[in-house]
């Protein structure tokens, strides 16, 4: 791949003036660190906020099975900083300080039902099922229970106490949100989880999030449609009626291929039509949680030596594989432009977050205070596959033999916005200026314009400057005469994590009718340069010492930025952007889990990891 002086200047500035700056940083243009009571001044150039858009409660069937007894109050408590109890009794905080936004997003389907079965004077208490499911206990119970929806027994419970329970829930799920919602602060967002799945027990589940305080009597669940279709005509509906709303999918790694699917749920052609009811409905992705990341994979990507990264083998909730084709985003985004090219519409247009899907209420993606997902089954190092059993199994394995070990310390999402507010945030992933970091408070800002010049990354207005010359990332940047595009980027690391290592840029573009990907690096910590085709940087020596999980400190950029042109760009076709940051390694939690409790780590588990973030695409598209 080709390499101009230009670009090989620009990537050799490690450390520039911030892009934009997040709540609480002294950073340039930072709004500052408002206390409590007070309010943030706006800032038209934006801050990043972190939050979570994927909570679970003891409202969620699952949860609730798995022993989790918090609520949505209590959800929302830990997310402003609060300590809460966790299923087997420890407590449960954020290390890493506040989030500025949260969602609790509980089970649509039979929301509220399992703790009525379990409430004394509920009607539901009195059912043959609500005694089984008592006497059976978290895991046992969770499997039952999935029997009894798949064999219908769910459905014959008395109608009446369902919709009671059901409303009581959405209702308290309404209320904390509206009570814990601090504009300037700290936002709450109304929504829930759209459980759906494909006959083959593919992941089909969206996240729905509503803008403001206005909320549906009830969610619209898989006991209504299974079709994701409906989904979006349903919020189509809403949004008529003064009620806006999104949805994001999540888990596309679990869908055994079905996520980004090449027909419809009902196996019909796509169609302009389809991709304007999913983009309209369903303009980002939650790329990355506890459940694996579903960028891509090793099979779809095999030139890129980072695809491994936290894999969950698995279609959710089964021990069957999960197809890769056609359950990652990246696939999805070429697949996306194949179909422009050849059809003239794409489907496949989603910015991305991350977020954590904790059934605790509450999720720690810091590696060194991971809590598990599912209450009491991952709720200790034994559990989780990351510590010995106390005495061998009788098949004489170590180590419990489960899925819990391919969890991954994810994620957050990252929305850059003017002001933490419910509009201002909302705002932000309806134009897709969002990204995804696997855990840590990683910012990393991406524009691509024409007339950028050489000087921008010194330039005391850049920020401004690259709003007013181009476009942000989530953005399309639409062809200028034949020109080549350049792009600004820019990452900075978490204070509280290491030190970052290098700067991406991945690429999809359409040759001769077929997908196709690139990914090369665009900048270098300590001062190295990439060289080689595809472009690399050398290693910079980083290492983790497993016997206390220290890591470099010498080693690694605050921040990383580069203003790159791209080599091989052809104005007359369509292709995609966007942005992968790396930070130095360190500890994967199932080695923090293995030094807590004083034991060599698992040898079948990674014991380090190198956690990164991801910003949203920007879409090329060429004169017409």
């Amino acid at each position: 791949m080709r390499q101009t002086a230009s670009i090989l200047a620009a990537i050799a500035i490690l450390s520039l003036v911030p892009l934009g700056c997040s709540t609480g940083t002294d950073d340039a243009g930072d709004a500052g660190d408002p206390g409590v009571g007070e309010t943030q001044v706006p800032n038209p150039l934006r801050d990043a906020y972190f939050g979570d858009l994927h909570v679970h409660t003891r409202f969620s069937f699952d949860a609730y099975l798995f022993g989790t007894r918090t609520n949505p109050d209590d959800a929302y408590r830990f997310a402003k900083g609060e300590a809460i109890e966790h299923a087997s009794g420890h407590q449960l905080q954020l290390q890493s300080g506040a989030l500025d936004f949260q969602a609790v997003t509980d089970h649509g389907f039979y929301l509220g039902v399992l703790p009525a079965m379990d409430t004394p004077g509920h009607a539901l208490y009195e059912t043959g099922l609500g005694a089984e499911l008592r006497d059976l206990g978290p895991s046992a119970g969770f499997q039952r229970a999935l029997e009894a929806i798949r064999e219908g027994e769910m459905d014959e419970l008395p109608e009446d106490a369902r919709n009671d329970a059901t409303h009581s829930a959405w209702r308290n799920i309404i209320e904390a949100a509206e009570a814990h919602n601090d504009p300037g602060n700290f936002t709450t967002f109304i929504g829930y989880e759209f459980t759906s799945s494909s006959d083959d027990s593919g992941n089909l589940h969206r996240n729905v999030i509503f803008q403001g305080s206005e909320a549906p009597p009830k969610p619209f669940a898989r006991t209504d449609s299974r079709d994701p279709e409906d989904l979006w005509r349903w919020l189509d509906d809403l949004r008529e009626q003064g009620i806006e709303g999104l949805a994001i999918p999540h888990n596309s790694n679990g869908s055994n291929g079905q996520m980004f699917r090449l027909e419809t749920f009902t196996g019909e052609p796509l169609t302009p039509a389809y991709a304007d009811l999913r983009m309209r409905n369903e303009p980002i992705v939650e790329m990355t949680q506890v459940k694996g990341t579903s960028e891509t994979h090793p099979l779809l990507s095999p030139n890129d030596e980072w695809a491994d990264f936290e894999i969950f083998p698995y279609r959710i909730a089964t021990s069957l594989y999960s197809e890769p084709k056609g359950s990652y985003v990246r696939e999805a985004y070429v697949n996306g432009l194949v179909l422009q090219e050849t059809q003239g519409f794409n489907p496949f247009r989603f910015g991305m977050v991350g977020a954590t899907d904790t059934h605790n209420s509450g999720g720690t993606p810091e590696e060194d205070n991971f809590h598990g997902k599912v209450g009491l089954p991952d709720s200790d190092g034994q559990r989780r596959g990351s510590v010995p059993l106390a005495e061998p199994t009788e098949d004489g394995e170590m180590y419990a033999q489960n899925a819990y070990g391919y969890w991954g310390g994810s994620g957050l999402a990252g929305v850059w916005a003017e002001e933490n507010t419910r509009d201002s945030l909302y705002a932000a992933l309806r134009r897709k200026e969002t990204f995804a970091t696997s855990g840590p408070r990683m910012r990393i800002r991406f524009f691509g314009g024409y007339h950028y010049t050489d000087d921008l990354t010194s330039d005391p207005e850049m920020i401004a400057a690259a709003y007013d010359g181009g476009v942000p990332m989530g953005g399309d940047l639409v062809a200028d005469e034949g020109r080549n595009p350049r792009f600004l980027v820019w990452a900075a690391r978490d204070a509280d994590s290491a030190p970052l290592q290098r700067l991406q840029m991945v690429k999809g573009w359409v040759e001769d009718g077929e997908p196709r990907e690139s990914v090369v690096d665009i900048a270098c910590a300590d001062g190295a340069i990439p060289s080689g085709d595809p472009l690399r940087c050398p290693d910079n020596g980083a290492s983790v010492d497993l016997s206390d999980c220290s890591y470099s400190q010498d080693l690694g950029a605050a921040e990383l930025s580069a203003l790159w042109t791209d080599p091989d760009f052809d104005a007359a076709k369509h292709a995609v952007y966007y942005v992968r940051v790396l930070e130095n390694p360190t500890c994967r939690w199932s080695t923090w889990d293995a030094i807590r409790a004083g034991v060599e780590p698992n040898p079948d588990m990674p014991s380090t990891i190198q956690e990164r973030a991801w910003s949203s695409p920007i879409w090329y598209v060429p004169g017409r």
